[in-house]
């Protein structure tokens, strides 16, 4: 008989609020809202200061950003349920290690250069295997990052071996 009752017990399925993927959702949601209300209370740069957009303009898109994927995140997790895992992969570690590694260099030597090993290494240890894409993925990567902060945003990247070539 008791049995039977687990069995039962064990086929209800959960409130959405106890399941993993809400709780994720949920967090995420959450500060990027109190950070998203804290963006209001940036001060205005004066027009003449101004270069490229106003400070709190970017952290406002890139928070709505992040929002609005894990949304998309959140629904897509109702067709194809996260699998649980009793131990992290790899690349996962190599991952974690690349994003120090990318601090170390673009503090050292040049932001540009991190950003082209943090691509480079990061997309060798996620499966790519051909030379030639991770070059491009090397090079084309952070020439568009690099384009999108000078001519879009108007930000210069900090100094460095290969980006005072560009500004000197």
């Amino acid at each position: 008989m008791n049995n039977v009752q687990n069995k039962k017990r064990a086929n209800k399925s959960l409130p959405f609020f106890f399941k993993d993927e809400f709780k994720v959702f949920f967090v995420i949601i959450f500060f990027s809202t109190i950070l998203l209300i804290s963006t209001f209370t940036f001060d205005k740069v004066p027009p003449i200061l101004n270069r490229g957009i106003q400070p709190a303009t970017f952290p406002k898109g890139l928070l709505v950003l992040i929002m609005f994927l894990t949304t998309i995140i959140y629904y897509l997790s109702f067709k194809n349920p996260w699998k649980k895992e009793k131990k992290l992969p790899k690349p996962f570690f190599l991952t974690i290690l690349s994003f120090i590694l990318f601090v170390v260099i673009s503090k050292t030597l040049d932001f540009f250069l991190a950003i082209s090993v943090l691509s480079i290494f990061v997309s060798y240890n996620w499966g790519e295997r051909r030379v030639f894409y991770l070059l491009l993925v090397g090079i084309i990567f952070p020439l568009v990052v690099f384009i999108f902060f000078e001519m879009i945003l108007g930000l210069r990247f900090p100094p460095g071996i290969i980006t005072n070539l560009y500004y000197y």
